[in-house]
């Protein structure tokens, strides 16, 4: 099947060649992306600060420590804050890190993250802004809104936070800043192949049952999947402005998913899936992987390497740069599935 649009054609028509017009292919693509699907973010603030606030260890594994950290930074309205739970082996040592964007107080399975010698942090979406078209709310509230079509959303601004995050656990001795991953699920799986996509020092992308606006292809929609012209209707302020002319014309004439999984290349994605989860239409995950693989391909690496028929439930395709698994069940981020994610960074630390 040809896919459109053409990870490897410029948006003038001309042809992706070398590692270097890559490069510029990504540039353009993350343009697209922000334009017409989430908006673009502020700039970096100059400086971020953690102040540990908290410290547990009671019912954790032994030498573990879990922290709670308030992180702040400027915004254009003045200071923002909000706080993280960070949890890590307590040896003296650094780790890989998995970040998650949660919905609730960050919850993880620490006895498999230590034990495979990771460490983990994470936030609660709503601790940086409503999951609503309130931009008045958190953060969303500390810059000025202009009313421009490709004015960030708010998962744009959910990546946001989790870009910051990143900037203070990169100065803790207990991580291995080579090896961070960004994780989500369902719309947070979403925010995190955006936070991906625009943030390269993510080595690691984990996007869990993100579906549509995620990982899902538009063009290969299976029966009972959620569609832009549902999601536009009732989240619509997850996106910019712009996104909701889609409601009304295929979305990929000019954009689809595999965009933005392929630009996170040439690091590394993960995409996990669920057979009863058709909402995220778990087949056309997979498509997805297939279909942002020359990206991957183009700089000599392999992308998703596995069959195209779609996979049994319990399979994991994760020799390449893009890994791929269906398990059992429905919509949630399983403990199978953070075995699954601990695997495929262990395999490419």
């Amino acid at each position: 099947m040809k896919f459109t649009p053409d990870l490897l054609t410029f948006e003038n028509g001309s042809p992706v060649r070398t590692a270097e017009d890559w490069e510029l292919r990504r540039k353009e693509l993350l343009h697209l992306i922000c334009r017409e699907e989430f908006g673009y973010r502020p700039a970096a603030p100059k400086t971020v600060t953690g102040t540990v606030i908290g410290t547990e260890t009671e019912a954790l594994p032994a030498c573990a420590i879990c922290q709670t950290v308030e992180i702040a930074f400027d915004t254009e309205k003045g200071e923002f804050r909000f706080p993280i739970r960070f949890l890590y082996p307590n040896d003296n040592q650094a780790h890989p890190l998995i970040l998650l964007v949660s919905f609730n107080m960050p919850s993880f399975p620490a006895e498999d993250l230590i034990a495979n010698g990771f460490a983990a942090a994470g936030f609660a979406y709503s601790d940086i802004s409503s999951d609503d078209g309130d931009f008045t709310s958190g953060l969303a509230g500390m810059f000025t809104r202009t009313g421009a079509g490709d004015e960030w959303g708010k998962i744009a601004i959910w990546t946001y936070a989790a870009s910051r995050a990143l900037d203070y656990l990169l100065t803790r001795e207990e991580v291995d800043t080579d090896n961070v991953a960004i994780c989500g699920h369902s719309r947070l799986g979403k925010t995190a192949l955006y936070a991906g996509a625009m943030d390269e020092r993510f080595r690691f992308t984990l996007a869990n049952n993100s579906g549509c606006g995620g990982d899902a292809l538009e063009q290969t929609k299976h029966e009972g999947a959620e569609t832009v012209p549902y999601m536009n209707g009732k989240f619509s302020h997850w996106f910019c402005e712009n996104h909701k002319k889609y409601s009304e014309m295929p979305i990929w004439e000019k954009i689809d998913q595999h965009m933005l999984v392929a630009a996170i290349a040439p690091r590394y994605v993960a995409i996990g899936s669920a057979i009863d989860d058709r909402w995220a239409d778990p087949y056309s995950q997979q498509i997805t992987a297939t279909a942002a693989t020359p990206a991957w391909e183009i700089l000599g690496k392999r992308g998703y390497v596995g069959p195209a028929e779609q996979i049994n439930v319990g399979e994991q395709y994760a020799e390449g740069c893009i890994s791929y698994h269906l398990r059992e069940g429905g919509h949630s981020l399983s403990t199978y599935d953070w075995q699954r994610y601990i695997e495929f960074m262990k395999k490419h630390l």
